[in-house]
């Protein structure tokens, strides 16, 4: 799917939920032609690639040349990685646009 409107959107909604955290997860091809996994954390506003160099520049996409969002989770925020607690997903990114589904 394109992620150009998505992570945008995401943020926003994001700004007025603290206590969730979106993790997107996908796909981009390395200049070898290789998939590799690509996971996106947003929370508060702010968009962070855990798997690939994000640019210092906030108006910038974190997402790398030729990567593809294929699901996204809903998280209680903030993230305690030895604790996560998912509410829902994976599911569609699309379907976290509408913000009554951050439960």
């Amino acid at each position: 799917m394109s992620s150009d409107p998505l992570l945008p959107a995401l943020e926003a909604i994001s700004r007025d939920r603290p206590d969730r955290v979106v993790r997107l997860r996908g796909t981009v091809q390395s200049a070898e032609r290789a998939e590799e996994a690509l996971e996106v954390l947003i929370f508060r506003g702010f968009s962070s690639c855990t798997t690939h160099p994000t640019d210092f520049d906030p108006d910038r996409t974190v997402l790398p040349e030729g990567a593809s969002v294929e699901t996204a989770e809903l998280l209680r925020g903030p993230l305690n990685p030895q604790q996560e607690e998912r509410l829902i997903g994976p599911l569609p990114p699309e379907q976290l646009i509408e913000a009554d589904r951050w439960i």
